[in-house]
């Protein structure tokens, strides 16, 4: 499955919240620097769709708020 996230870094909450069928946001509390806040959205998802966080990968955007990820959902999912 691809998706396209929009990330809000440094939020007071932390959350996902669908938009679409293709696109969600993400509300991390983490800063946006050294890769901190791409970590924490990559576990919130892993924790959502419920799979290994080696199932998941950015695919574009490893510095903007507009990613595109990619989620290996496992078959018995």
């Amino acid at each position: 499955m691809i998706l396209t996230v929009i990330v809000k870094p440094n939020s007071k909450t932390e959350g996902i919240e669908t938009i679409n069928s293709d696109t969600i946001k993400v509300k991390v509390n983490a800063q946006p620097e050294k890769g901190k806040a791409n970590e924490r959205i990559i576990e919130l998802l892993s924790k959502h769709y419920q799979v290994p966080k080696s199932n998941i990968a950015i695919l574009k955007g490893h510095t903007a708020r507009r990613k595109l990820i990619a989620i290996e959902l496992n078959p018995s999912n």
